[in-house]
């Protein structure tokens, strides 16, 4: 596909970078830093709601090019800030302009305390262009200069009129250099498809029309190559005079409804006639909402270049080009697209390897263009490892802190994390870095394709031949002794599809063996297989006192053959008793009638069936301990804490609350 030639390029090119472009992974975001970056590489596509990060994928942004960052979380945005020292910053980040968007409080504190966060960081030196709204205006909404009183009329309009006064603030009191952009109704390739220009060109395209609202209704209508010019234009003209100001970005021209779909019919040449009202009004549609772009062209040089007309026809064009019915419609309403993938690490004496761990992980999933959440279950660890997750916490709100009130094994630290995990797919992993971050792609491909659970075979450990010749071994003898099909050299690294985590965590039983679990549960499943490599950190905290009681644990939980065998020995010991009672009556009365009478047989019998009977008991005891120790009906962990980026839940009832929220996501 050929890239178009701008006739702003040169103007990108002069732009100061760094260049960071937050929110784009929005239509208007990601169009920015499509345009900047087939020029430049030091562009970044900052982004947090993923759940709009199918343009992203789609344009194929490479994965170092793309920087997850929560600008409601002001060490997030700090880290980064000092990780790149951006110089030109846009800031699209906005939630609350759709009507699907209906958290009032998430409203002003992406739009009002984001902003902050990301002004707090920002220097003199910097350029710092806001993407602010018409919204502002509210009710005086007919052609208002900048000067002209602000009447917001919503949520999203207040919090907008409040950015943009913070920005007159820093500008005037910190000496920032800041520009608010109030943009009317921008248009073109990238927009959700359930808007109205995507919807009418689409429609269009098969010669009909979509539902509309009433005919009376006006916007003011900016093709996104304009809009994007102005970003441009902005960054390269703001100054002392003009820092802290607003821009309409408007082309001064009302157009109704009924003047667009005219516009429409004619750019097209359709002749069908339109279904005035068989859509609603939306409650704040208003019939004069255009802007003045007077100031625009004075101060920043910007002028709309797009008629109407040419407009919808470059969006049916983008369209073509796109593939809009095979790719874009599909990535907008699929989402599977950018799931959800969850990686639970069970942490006990891991202080060292999990900053480790969590840089890989991140880069695994960035590379994956995934979203991600990750879990670090500290299992109550002697070490610092708590302070440690927490540190990561505070730097990255997708990642979850679970601490409990003792050391109850990594077993109970996987089910903890998966009974609170929201991803479509789970990832167990071991906190010593001995399962790679690196081959959960391969996971993630298996689950693509289908399968349910895909687990980690470990086709080579790096550990003395002796020890790897005992691992594989018991395997084998377990898959034998086992009345269930369980793998043979996989451990707890897999990928779990939630439907199957959700199945696991409900399993009633305390003491959980999830290696045998995973195979009870069925579904579809596979491996793949990968090298262990030694621990990075430390001292394996598995000896083989622990690794006898991990074979117990695997052998009284999914197999009868010790009673089995214990079943066989007395069938068979009985039958070889009373051979021998024959053989010595025969012997006795017949063969060898002057054979001395001995006690050692004796002796050897009773030790023999002795230590038989000793060896079934135990065998009934263990299975009878599991029993006892199932209706007791423990908790199988306790959690003392979780931390959830900046958020910490430390009461029993806070937990609780946290855990039932996230059980209905």
């Amino acid at each position: 596909m050929s890239k178009q030639i701008l006739p702003y390029q040169d103007s990108i090119l002069q732009l100061k970078g760094p260049i960071f472009v937050f929110g784009a992974s929005g239509f208007i975001g990601a169009n920015l830093f499509d345009q900047i970056f087939q020029l430049r590489k030091d562009c970044y596509a900052l982004t947090h709601d993923a759940t709009k990060a199918w343009r992203l994928k789609l344009l194929n942004v490479p994965t170092e090019n793309v920087i997850h960052c929560d600008i409601l979380s002001h060490k997030s945005v700090q880290e980064i800030f000092d990780r790149y020292k951006p110089r030109t910053i846009f800031n699209l980040a906005a939630y609350g302009a759709y009507s699907k968007q209906k958290n009032v409080n998430l409203t002003y504190e992406t739009n009002v305390n984001g902003t902050v966060n990301i002004l707090e960081n920002c220097t003199p030196d910097t350029v710092y262009i806001h993407a602010g709204s018409s919204s502002e205006y509210g009710f005086n909404c007919t052609a208002p200069k900048e000067t002209d009183r602000v009447e917001p009329n919503s949520h999203y309009a207040v919090s907008k009129v409040s950015a943009a006064y913070m920005l007159e603030f820093y500008a005037r009191v910190h000496g920032l250099k800041t520009l608010n952009l109030r943009l009317y109704s921008i248009y073109g390739g990238w927009e959700e498809p359930d808007r109205l220009i995507p919807r009418l060109v689409e429609e269009a395209r098969k010669d009909t029309l979509p539902p509309l609202v009433s005919p009376d209704i006006s916007r003011d209508f900016v093709y996104i190559d304009d809009c994007v010019e102005a970003f441009v234009q902005a960054a390269l003209k703001v100054d002392k005079t003009i820092s802290g100001r607003s821009y309409n970005i408007a082309t001064g021209q009302k157009t109704t409804m009924r003047e667009l779909v005219d516009e429409t019919r004619n750019t097209f040449g359709l002749t069908i006639d339109p279904v005035w009202g068989s859509m609603g009004n939306r409650q704040w549609d208003l019939s004069d909402w255009y802007g003045d772009p007077e100031a625009a062209n004075a101060d920043l040089g910007w002028k709309a270049r797009t008629p109407l007309g040419v407009g919808l026809r470059k969006t049916a064009d983008w369209q073509i080009q796109h593939d809009y019915a095979e790719r874009v419609l599909p990535a907008f309403a699929n989402p599977t697209l950018n799931p959800v993938i969850t990686a639970i690490i069970a942490c006990y004496k891991d202080a060292q390897a999990i900053p480790y761990m969590y840089d890989r992980l991140v880069k695994t999933f960035n590379e994956m263009k995934v979203r991600y959440e990750i879990i670090f279950v500290n299992d109550n660890s002697p070490d610092n490892q708590e302070e440690v997750i927490d540190g990561i916490c505070a730097k990255d709100p997708n990642v979850i802190g679970i601490t409990h009130s003792r050391n109850f094994g990594s077993q109970s630290a996987f089910l903890s994390g998966m009974e609170i995990s929201s991803g479509d797919a789970v990832v167990l992993m071991d906190g010593d870095l001995q399962d790679p971050p690196e081959i959960i792609p391969s996971f993630y491909e298996k689950w693509q394709q289908g399968f349910d659970v895909t687990y980690g075979v470990r086709v080579q450990r790096e550990m003395p031949p002796h020890v790897h010749f005992f691992y594989r071994t018991f395997y084998r003898l377990f898959k034998k002794m086992s009345y269930i099909n369980i793998p043979v050299d996989a451990g707890d690294f897999s990928m779990i599809d939630q439907k199957v985590v959700r199945e696991l965590v409900a399993l009633p039983e305390t003491e959980q063996f999830l290696r045998g679990l995973r195979a009870w549960v069925g579904f579809k499943q596979t491996g793949v297989g990968y090298v262990r490599p030694e621990r990075m950190f430390g001292v394996s905290t598995n000896n083989w006192t622990k690794n006898i009681w991990w074979a117990k644990k695997a052998i009284f939980s999914f197999s009868f053959a010790p009673l089995e065998l214990m079943s066989y020995a007395g069938f068979l010991l009985t039958g070889l008793s009373l051979l021998g009672i024959l053989w010595q009556i025969l012997a006795k009365f017949v063969f060898f009638p002057n054979t001395p009478a001995g006690i050692s047989t004796i002796i050897v019998l009773v030790m023999l069936f002795g230590g038989i009977n000793l060896l079934g008991v135990s065998f009934v005891g263990e299975y009878i301990s599991k029993i006892f120790e199932e209706t007791k009906k423990r908790p199988k962990f306790i959690r003392t804490k979780v931390r959830k980026g900046e958020h910490l839940y430390k009461t029993a009832s806070e937990i609780r609350a946290l855990v039932e929220a996230r059980k209905t996501k």
